[in-house]
């Protein structure tokens, strides 16, 4: 059971088409089986690893390298579309992955969530729970078993964020756990104490500018390498890598000649100028090494470029000799490594494809594999396997030199394990996932919902390959892609909004969208249920959907409580002599990582709360991506989405006000050039309703009609005390009377990113502040008057409040877009707009 855990972890799941590497690639496989050395990378977020030192060690060295972060991002924002929270999350975990499959790396992660920002690891500790996340940190460890731990950051406040913090003081007391046997000692007496060699941080120039190769007990990195096998620098490979977290706009150059990176001692033994100084890098670490070694040497000296499948018969000597070894990490690590270079020298290509990219279980599937040997070894397949499909055949297949195979089976899936990510199966807290198999802690990502392994005997020996199923396709402008099969259910159900927001006791219309996943006809009555106070009619409603990706739409009537509440609707899908169904669909689709495919429960926020407003058509400015349209439509307003090129006097007349998304004046910049039109709908009676920007790049004197600064402020308790500054403000009044009820509820944050300084002539509505900081943070929303109409600023984060049905935020956020419906009256503007700061 052992080597099955270390296989999940140490093999990765290319799901794209497989890519059969040059003869130069695998002469430096060929020199990494000759290297046993280990290096963990870890810190707390996608996109805090430091590529340049994850490709030094994994293509430089050679060592094993991974990266360990102890959250998926969830609580970041998303620079390139919608998703947030767990969407989120989903995203920059195959962002990780794609950085991974160009660095060399491989990736590991906790069950900790990112809830968003954190000024103290304490607060970290208390919503994560630091035993339960220490405890992965160690089962990483012990099942990894590296030699050498890097941390990202210092354990103090000098890392900027609790997350940060908290992964560096985890690395410390994980690096002492593991090698103590009476620490979690279930888990020790499965995986074995491990000791680690030594712990070192990747000092960040932010923290500490004056660190050089000549400061005492720092160990310098030289990133800045080229190999002339990959026909790259490290540091340009390191660049791609991290060019691929492309949702928090991490695009970087490429750059070349010598750099240096600087690790500064923490735990272990310390190191005088090399990191793996003291550890034995070679087989002779291993009981029984010493016979493989020689064999190594010998094969990459002799290895020839044009015909690597020359070097098959030493690779299967060595093999050989390794499966006499014990079992260790390091014998099952490089036993992975030498049957995939066999394959590798053999031009051995193996796929399985299915002819759909997903089905329900119990339904049929017609499935291709296809075999081609690309050498004159001669290769024979002797066994197919696929235990989600009930197959199970021995055979004698010859696979000659370049000739094609293809075995098409039909065959009923038999799993009934969902393809959703295993982390999102089960409820979680704001701070931690729910992962019911201990096995899967740690893992980056579900492994195949069906897998089709190959058994060939190449010399007399057998291997196995194992593929995930796949779905392939040919797009006209893009050529051949693929993404990986799902299972998924029979019939998936999904509500026509997450939000449904009843501004008084009036029923209203639900429509629900059933899909078929599968052929075949699929019947069968869908219901709603709802909470005590609220009624749905009709009771049932049948549906009957009779072949794949047919869709039927049913209506309910929802009348809502006679209270103000928030509470959940649930659909359900009673299939005949299936069950019941109560998933909805939702794929993540980007050109850089596979489809990922989300199966949330089939549920909507019920939120019965006072709720007026003023006006009948918005205007919305795309930003970084968020929900803000749907949730305006939530609110019964008409919703025109414009381009730049659409913001004209004309179409600006139509609209009773304007919201810029999040991140508008960092993502548009040409937004600038459209300022005067806006500005001048702003003095004519209108209301410009402007979200957060971070501060990098952006003019804010070109882009408000008064000066303004952005800063770094922000308050992250999502329950914090909110003073209102300016309660007679027609923005607290009108339509609807804000108070401090209006901020229960709240997630994940106040807000960031408030500006500070401003102008005086803008009004600060609000005064908020986390515990224990000076209650300063004025900026988070910010009011001008100009001409007739008002301008706002907010840091507020309606972005994430919206989408959750916070009535409250629902209710300021009407006022603010109510602002232009009935037009103050004009005020005469004196002086400059570059008048002096307050």
């Amino acid at each position: 059971m052992k080597r099955l855990i270390v296989i999940f972890f140490l093999v990765p799941v290319y799901v794209f088409s497989q890519q059969q590497p040059d003869a130069s690639r695998i002469h430096q496989r060929l020199k990494k089986l000759g290297v046993l050395t280990s290096v963990l990378y870890m810190a707390a977020h996608p996109d805090d690893e430091n590529t340049r030192v994850i490709t030094h060690f994994a293509n430089d060295r050679l060592a094993t390298t991974a990266y360990l972060s102890l959250t998926r991002g969830d609580g970041g924002q998303n620079l390139i579309g919608p998703e947030m929270r767990d969407q989120l999350g989903v995203l920059r975990t195959q962002e990780l992955l794609a950085a991974r499959r160009i660095d060399g790396g491989q990736q590991f992660f906790t069950r900790a969530n990112d809830f968003g920002f954190s000024k103290s690891p304490k607060e970290t500790f208390k919503i994560w729970g630091e035993e339960e996340i220490l405890s992965d940190v160690v089962t990483i460890i012990r099942q990894y078993q590296p030699d050498v731990i890097i941390t990202r950051f210092p354990p103090d406040e000098r890392a900027g964020h609790g997350h940060h913090t908290a992964s560096a003081i985890l690395a410390e007391k994980g690096f002492e756990a593991a090698a103590r046997a009476d620490q979690y000692p279930d888990q020790a007496r499965e995986l074995g104490a491990w000791q680690v060699k030594r712990l070192y941080t990747n000092t960040g120039r932010w923290w500490n500018t004056s660190i050089n190769e000549n400061t005492p007990g720092v160990v310098t990195l030289p990133v800045g390498g080229y190999s002339p096998l990959l026909g790259m620098s490290y540091t340009e490979i390191a660049a791609i890598s991290r060019s691929q977290h492309r949702s928090q706009g991490f695009g970087s150059a490429g750059t070349r000649g010598d750099q240096p990176e600087y690790l500064e001692y923490v735990r272990g033994q310390r190191a005088e100028k090399d990191l793996f100084e003291g550890i034995n890098t070679t087989w002779t670490r291993l009981q029984g090494g010493e016979r493989i070694q020689p064999l190594v040497d010998k094969l990459i000296a002799s290895f020839r470029h044009e015909a690597p499948a020359e070097s098959v018969p030493a690779l299967l000597q060595i093999r050989q000799e390794m499966l006499k070894l014990s079992p260790s990490v390091w014998r099952d690590r490089k036993l992975d490594e030498v049957e995939q270079l066999v394959q590798d020298c053999l031009g051995l290509y193996v796929e399985a494809t299915a002819n759909t990219y997903q089905s329900a279980a119990g339904q049929s599937v017609r499935t291709t594999l296809e075999l081609v040997n690309r050498s004159s070894t001669t290769v024979s397949i002797v066994r197919i396997v696929a235990r989600g499909l009930g197959f199970d055949s021995t055979c004698s297949v010859p696979l000659k030199n370049n000739m094609l195979v293809n075995i098409k089976t039909t065959k009923t899936i038999k799993t009934r394990e969902f393809s959703s990510p295993y982390w999102l199966s089960e409820p979680h807290s704001i701070g931690r996932f729910t992962v019911q198999d201990p096995r899967l802690i740690g893992q980056a990502e579900n492994p195949p919902a069906i897998s089709v392994s190959v058994l060939y005997n190449v010399g007399g020996q057998v291997i196995t390959i194992t593929r995930p199923l796949i779905y392939k396709w040919t797009d006209p402008s893009r050529g051949e892609l693929s993404r990986p099969f799902q299972v998924v259910p029979p019939v998936v159900v999904t509500l026509s909004s997450t939000v449904l927001i009843f501004p008084d006791t009036t029923s209203r219309t639900i429509n629900v969208t059933l899909v078929a996943t599968g052929n075949g006809t699929v019947q069968g009555g869908l219901r709603l249920e709802a909470p005590a106070g609220w009624k749905i009619t009709p009771n049932s409603i049948p549906f009957k959907l009779t072949f794949r990706d047919e869709e039927q739409v049913v209506s309910f009537r929802v009348s809502p409580s006679s209270v103000e509440e928030t509470q959940t609707l649930k659909a359900f899908a009673v299939v005949d002599k299936a069950g019941t169904f109560d998933r909805s669909m939702q794929n993540i689709q980007y050109d850089h990582i596979p489809t990922q495919t989300l199966l949330p429960h089939a549920e909507a926020r019920l939120v019965r709360v006072a709720l007026k407003k003023n006006g009948s058509v918005v205007g919305y400015i795309k930003g970084a991506g968020d929900d803000i349209p749907t949730a305006l439509r939530v609110m019964g307003y008409d919703v025109l989405e414009l381009k730049l090129e659409e913001i004209t006097a004309d179409n600006l007349r139509r609209l009773d006000a304007v919201v810029l998304g999040i991140r508008a004046w960092n993502t548009q910049e040409r937004l600038k050039f459209y300022m005067p039109i806006l500005l001048q709908y702003v003095e004519q009676g209108g209301a410009l309703i402007t979200q957060y920007n971070t501060s990098g790049g952006v003019d804010a004197s070109l882009l408000a009609p008064y000066p303004l600064t952005i800063s770094r402020d922000r308050v992250t308790e999502e329950d914090a005390v909110v003073t209102i500054l300016k309660p007679d403000h027609r923005v607290m009044q009108t339509p609807n009377k804000i108070t401090q009820a209006d901020f229960s509820g709240w997630v994940q944050e106040r807000g960031l990113y408030f500006p500070n300084p401003w102008d005086q002539r803008y009004e600060a509505i609000l005064s908020m502040n986390d515990t224990g900081e000076s209650p300063a943070k004025n900026g988070s929303l910010l009011v001008a008057q100009y001409g007739s109409g008002y301008f706002v600023y907010t840091g507020l984060s309606f972005f994430r409040e919206l989408p959750e049905g916070v009535p409250g935020a629902y209710r300021l956020f009407a006022n603010l877009v109510s602002l232009g419906k009935k037009p103050a009256a004009p005020v005469a503007r004196k002086g400059s707009k570059r008048k002096k700061q307050k």
